[in-house]
């Protein structure tokens, strides 16, 4: 398979529409038919149900289109680290993290870091820890900012000391919403929309208790604050999730009581060839 085809298969994949693609491609039609084509007889499957103004992957189609889009997302990345002068650190760098307040910390890391080498640019991707772990070992990310619990034993890192804390989100005319803090018993029975992250769950779970826990009420799972936020101030139930200082409209903040935080890590890949921009950035953040 040739990259540019992969990039031609992908592209008719987005638009669901030969016409269009190649009109975006800037190619033929039939140039754009025939080399799909080529690429069918290549693998021996059919990728594309084929209609008469439209087309749609099969579930060979949609798992190239998975395996293509990191094929080239790596060669794209490759290249433009490739591309850097002897002189200057350029190129990009690729961070996966969360929401989390050690973004402050890598914020200001990034923005003192372009102002040594102003030819770098940063890539943040906001998501969650599990993507960001299969990125890095993809080669697709550089490095992540990770909330715990997490097993570093495959990473190089630096524990950051910016303690995140646990909250839950309430609408504001709810009988918590008058809380100072709200206690496990608070939320016993009352339904609940919980981190999509199962190891993110089991922590939430010890600080209910094991009998508790059995008894809790779950409305769904959800990994960002404001889909969390919305889906409370609608009645869905209470979301469950750290507390970023961050308003939200119809919904109010209480703290969990005792309290529960967690620690954030930054990590990298322990083995493998990295960029010399990434490689730089990495001894600026531990300096």
């Amino acid at each position: 398979m040739e990259l540019r085809v992969l990039r031609y298969f992908l592209a008719v994949a987005e638009e669901g529409n030969i016409t269009w693609a190649a009109q975006l491609l800037r190619i033929s039609q039939p140039t754009l038919s025939r080399q799909l084509k080529q690429l069918e007889e290549e693998l021996g499957v059919t990728l594309f149900h084929r209609g008469p103004h439209t087309i749609t992957l099969t579930d060979e189609g949609r798992l190239l289109r998975e395996r293509a889009q990191t094929i080239v997302s790596l060669a794209d990345k490759t290249e433009i680290e490739l591309k850097q002068t002897e002189n200057e650190i350029s190129g990009e760098i690729v961070i996966g993290c969360g929401e989390v307040r050690a973004m402050t910390f890598l914020s200001q890391r990034m923005t003192a870091f372009r102002k040594l080498h102003p030819n770098v640019r940063f890539q943040v991707t906001s998501t969650t820890s599990d993507v960001i772990q299969d990125q890095i070992e993809q080669g697709l990310m550089d490095f992540g900012l990770l909330t715990e619990p997490i097993d570093v034993s495959q990473y190089e890192y630096r524990r950051l000391d910016v303690p995140d804390h646990w909250g839950v989100l309430v609408p504001e005319h709810h009988p918590l919403a008058s809380h100072d803090a709200v206690t496990p018993d608070d939320l016993t029975g009352t339904p609940l929309i919980l981190p999509a992250r199962e190891s993110v769950r089991k922590v939430l779970v010890n600080w209910f208790g094991t009998e508790r826990a059995e008894r809790l009420t779950i409305a769904g799972y959800c990994n960002l604050p404001s889909n969390g936020a919305n889906m409370t101030a609608n009645g869905m139930g209470l979301f469950m999730c750290y507390d970023l200082g961050n308003t939200y409209p119809d919904v109010r903040m209480i703290p969990l009581s005792p309290t529960l935080t967690c620690g954030t890590v930054f990590v990298w890949k322990k083995q493998g060839a990295r960029s010399p921009a990434a490689t730089e950035f990495e001894r600026f953040v531990n300096s």
